[in-house]
């Protein structure tokens, strides 16, 4: 879990409220997570980086003990336009007008349309164990749907997923995280218990999947109108795990670069979950990321 000195803070944004940890000094650090966790997944991370930087981890909306609101006309509310929109407000309110970021699967999508809508905000950017929601989607085939089959059923209408997944919440957070980490792995378990809390109500599911219906609608809509017209301009960091689906799928730089101008990154050793299988080499790449000059 978060370090003990971290506070605990609800920070209101359009009528809801939005769960972070922020502790540490230096200069600002946004932290997102990614599915099915919460802003507790930085744990073995948080405590290097707080060192030399203000970390703020933040519950994406839809996710842990931030607001769930209700999606609405293609799940508008789970946009990442919307969700990143919900990172500036945060940022602004703890007084930080630029900051930098690095996200982990949804959050690194969040993270990514964030550099896009709001490139005078964000100072540096990292993705983790991700390539642009466009290019998978463009790109998808036999190997992408089997690897990632979750993406299409999360999307699901009328309610299926949720009812399917409410049948037993618990095993599929675990297995989720078995399939995805590379073996061996072990996760803490008291996050794993926090996971299971945030998740495990049907709201949680629910919003959960909006999240992904949103990637699989609007999401594309304006993915597809940035293409080629806009470009992530501030430096970007790409970290993967090297015995995950992302590495096995893509060259990874030479697909970003088509997305973003000033392009590094490199492998970890880890499965999907890099904070929480390689934090030590998490830890050393983004500082020496964000202190490069």
């Amino acid at each position: 879990m978060l370090p003990d000195h971290f506070v605990e803070q609800d920070i209101a944004v359009d009528a809801m409220s939005i769960r972070i940890s922020h502790g540490g000094e230096g200069s600002p650090l946004l932290l997102l997570h990614g599915y099915p966790q919460t802003r507790h997944m930085w744990h073995r991370v948080a405590p290097a980086l707080a060192r030399r930087h203000h970390v703020v981890c933040a519950d994406l909306r839809g996710y842990g003990d931030s607001a769930k609101p209700p999606g609405g006309a293609r799940q508008a509310a789970y946009a990442k336009r919307a969700m990143a929109g919900d990172m500036v407000s945060v940022m602004a309110a703890l007084g930080y007008r630029r900051f930098a970021v690095a996200g982990h699967d949804r959050g690194a999508r969040v993270a990514h349309r964030l550099a896009l809508d709001h490139a005078d905000r964000v100072t540096r950017l990292c993705v983790m164990d991700i390539a642009p929601t466009r290019h998978m989607f463009v790109t998808a085939d036999r190997h992408f749907a089997t690897g990632y089959y979750h993406w299409f059923f999360l999307i699901q209408p009328d309610g299926l997923p949720e009812r399917l997944i409410g049948a037993d919440p618990e095993y599929w957070l675990r297995e989720k995280l078995r399939r995805w980490a590379a073996p061996g792995a072990e996760f803490d378990e008291g996050a794993v218990r926090e996971y299971l809390r945030c998740f495990s109500g049907p709201e949680g599911i629910r919003a959960s999947c909006d999240d992904y219906r949103a990637a699989a609608d609007i999401d594309l809509e304006h993915d597809e109108a940035d293409f080629g017209r806009r470009r992530i301009d501030c430096p970007l960091l790409v970290l993967w795990g090297e015995h995950g689906f992302v590495h096995c799928s893509y060259d990874v730089l030479d697909v970003w670069r088509q997305y973003a101008s000033d392009v590094s990154g490199h492998t970890v050793p880890s499965g999907h979950f890099l904070p929480e299988e390689a934090p030590a080499e998490v830890s050393t790449a983004l500082l020496a990321f964000l202190e490069a000059s």
